[in-house]
C-alpha cells in the first residue's frame, strides 16, 4: 500500500475567483448559471474563499482520490484514475450536493449526507426533548444538512398535561421556535 498524504491548504495551488468562474464556465459549455452555482457551493475552498479547485473536473479528481484512498483497503479496489472516469463529465455517477462539498475536503466540517428525518423518542413530549431536538436539528444545519422534522409524538392541543397551563399547545408553536431555528435567506 502506498502512502499518500492528503493536500493541505499549504501545499493546493489558490485559483482567483475570474479563473475559477472562466474555467468552470467553459466546463459547463457557457452556462454561468451552473458555473455559478458550483463555485459558491461545491468548489473546494476554505474560510476565507480561497479557491483550491477551478472547475468541476479538479472536483471529480478530489472525489476520485478520496475514494480510492478507501478502497485502498479492500481486495479487487478501484483504482483513483478508474473511479474518476465514472465521476468525470457527471457522466456516470453524478454526487449529490453535501458529498461533492464534503468529500476530501479539509477546510469545513460537512455532512456527506443531503437529507435527515429526526424526532424523538414517542415518550419524549416535553419542552427538554424538543429543546434538544432543536439543538440537533441546528447542528445538523450547519454542516449542510437538510432537516425534516418528526413532530408525530407531540399531543394535540388541547390535551390535558400536569402543569400549570393544564393543556397542551399542539405543534404549531415547536413549529414555530424550528423555523426560527433554521437559516432563512
Amino acid at each position: 500500500m502506498i502512502a499518500k498524504l492528503t493536500p493541505t491548504k499549504e501545499t493546493l495551488q489558490v485559483f482567483t475567483e475570474n479563473e475559477v468562474r472562466e474555467q468552470s464556465t467553459a466546463y459547463f459549455c457557457g452556462d454561468s448559471l451552473a458555473a455559478e452555482v458550483w463555485m459558491s457551493k461545491y468548489a473546494l475552498k476554505d474560510s476565507q474563499g480561497n479557491f483550491y479547485e477551478k472547475s468541476p473536473d479538479d472536483m471529480h479528481r478530489r472525489l476520485a482520490r478520496e475514494f480510492a484512498r478507501i478502497e485502498e483497503r479492500y481486495p479487487m479496489s478501484l483504482l483513483e484514475d478508474e473511479i474518476y472516469a465514472l465521476l468525470k463529465n457527471f457522466s456516470y455517477i453524478i454526487p449529490q450536493g453535501s458529498p461533492m462539498a464534503g468529500i476530501g475536503n479539509n477546510f469545513q466540517q460537512a455532512s456527506l449526507s443531503n437529507c435527515f428525518v429526526i424526532g424523538v423518542e414517542s415518550e419524549a413530549d416535553s419542552y427538554g426533548s424538543v429543546l434538544s431536538l432543536d439543538e440537533e436539528l441546528v447542528q445538523l444545519m450547519k454542516r449542510r444538512g437538510g432537516v425534516g422534522v418528526d413532530l408525530s409524538h407531540i399531543r394535540p392541543e388541547g390535551s390535558k398535561v400536569n402543569n400549570s397551563a393544564l393543556t397542551a399547545t399542539g405543534i404549531v408553536p415547536f413549529m414555530h421556535r424550528f423555523s426560527n431555528s433554521t437559516p432563512g435567506k
